[in-house]
């Protein structure tokens, strides 16, 4: 039973890491994922120079709502599956939203450069342009019924 794959001559360990290697080089610069990377820098640049007070309300959030993009388009990149994709692409968007509603809440407790709050504004429109199209790019036809009866028509 354990040794099912010694006798595999299609098993290729090296081709299989280089597979993985490729796929995730692929996904890393993939223009949404560059965008959302340029998000969470921004997103770090601005709350690093927040005041305390800032950072404890606003800062975290923040930080979890752009880490979350990154990593929620990793996920729904990574699979083939229509349902798992759009589930993905929900919590994207929902987090980009947050984190722009963020920057609107912000200047009422702190003293934060205008311009710094515009350019994660401006990163955050030309991410969801990006997005728009990525999504038009799912594959309805490759979905597996999870039971939860969401995104089946």
């Amino acid at each position: 039973m354990w040794n099912d794959f010694e006798d595999d001559d299609s098993w290729d360990e090296e081709d299989d890491g280089e597979g993985y290697r490729r796929e995730q080089e692929r996904i890393e610069n993939h223009p949404v994922m560059q965008k959302a990377k340029d998000i969470l820098h921004l997103t770090e640049a601005m709350v690093g120079a927040l005041d305390e007070m800032s950072k404890d309300m606003y800062g975290t959030f923040m930080i979890e709502d752009a880490t979350l993009i990154c990593g929620k388009f990793s996920g729904a990149e990574g699979v083939d599956d229509y349902i798992l994709k759009m589930e993905n692409a929900v919590f994207m968007k929902v987090h980009a939203r947050h984190l722009n509603s963020m920057t609107y809440s912000v200047p009422m407790v702190d003293t934060h450069a205008e311009e710094h709050l515009e350019l994660l504004r401006d990163a955050l429109e030309e991410f969801k342009l990006l997005f728009v199209e990525w999504v038009k790019g799912f594959d309805p036809s490759h979905k597996y019924d999870d039971g939860w009866g969401l995104f089946l028509n």
